[in-house]
């Protein structure tokens, strides 16, 4: 039996879960498939990423009647051109984030501000100077709600940690998100009181491996960012990837190319959320422990952040 874990990071709006690849149709709708292979995995709870205000909308309209499924409501910063090009502007921008916020039917669903943040890595689909421009706008809707804040940081040269910081009172709880950090930047996030969330990407590299080893159990915590960030053959973390048949059933089923496609069977290139069980498992043998154990560390730090209400009376709220 699989071990309670909360994928806190899948991004189920994108068009590869419904069977559309770059805007061509490859195969059938199979999102409901993706999901009782996710149950079956012991994911009891999915956190929809949403960078734009149409994701926003989309992933609301997934998660309005599964009480398995919640929402974040951001701007990834590779959208972050979004804000002037709105109708209205960047106000108007927010104020439609906040229209999403201030809905009574959405409250329960959304638990997180968010993706946001900057990345460096691809100023093909935002200029730096307007990532940094708008990426404060998040800290006024995380005071607003009183939410957790998600985040994006790759390649930042420091500009992320010192807006973090200086923004540090803003927020309670702040999770850096698919985390490919240095040992520096690793003490620093955690120096601030943030989270860490780990997927494939993040164990990529013998030096990913050797910082991820160093995240302090109460601040972890895991995903997948499906469709992207599987654990693939070429990366460091597969030789610590030891699964039982089981397991193998769990986390790894049978997948097939696109042009294949089959129901029941996962597809090839496109991570999904029962491949988490891998990421626990490889997790655990770097930190040498039980994977039912760190499973259930993770899914508690999961818990006091998007769903405190349920530690109540154990843990802080």
């Amino acid at each position: 039996m699989a071990p309670r874990m909360m994928d806190v990071g899948i991004n189920l709006t994108d068009s590869m879960f419904r069977g559309v690849y770059r805007g061509t149709r490859h195969h059938a709708d199979d999102i409901a498939q993706i999901l009782r292979r996710s149950r079956n995995a012991g994911v009891d709870r999915l956190i929809v990423t949403a960078g734009n205000l149409k994701m926003c909308r989309q992933a609301l309209d997934l998660v309005r009647d599964d009480d398995s499924m919640y929402v974040t409501i951001g701007c990834h910063p590779r959208n972050a051109a979004e804000f002037d090009k709105f109708r209205g502007g960047p106000d108007a921008y927010v104020k439609a984030q906040k229209a999403f916020l201030l809905d009574p039917v959405n409250k329960k669903k959304i638990v997180a501000i968010g993706e946001c943040g900057l990345d460096y890595d691809r100023l093909f689909f935002c200029p730096k100077e307007t990532q940094l421009k708008h990426f404060h706008r998040h800290f006024e809707l995380a005071e607003m709600t009183g939410l957790p804040m998600f985040l994006h940081d790759r390649n930042t040269g420091g500009d992320f940690a010192k807006i973090i910081t200086e923004n540090r009172n803003r927020f309670k709880h702040g999770i850096v998100h698919s985390f490919t950090g240095t040992q520096e930047e690793l003490k620093t996030y955690v120096d601030l009181g943030l989270y860490i969330s780990l997927n494939g990407c993040s164990l990529k590299t013998e030096e990913n491996l050797q910082t991820v080893a160093q995240v302090p159990l109460d601040r972890l915590m895991i995903e997948t960012d499906g469709p992207w960030c599987e654990i693939r053959p070429t990366h460091a973390s597969f030789r610590h990837l030891k699964m039982t048949k089981e397991q193998q059933d769990m986390y790894k089923p049978r997948a097939v190319h696109k042009e294949r496609f089959e129901f029941g069977n996962m597809v090839k290139g496109r991570n999904e959320p029962c491949t988490i069980g891998q990421v626990l498992l490889v997790l655990s043998e770097l930190y040498g422990m039980d994977p039912d154990e760190l499973a259930e560390i993770c899914y508690r730090n999961s818990l006091r952040v998007f769903f405190p209400e349920e530690l109540a009376g154990s843990e802080e709220k």
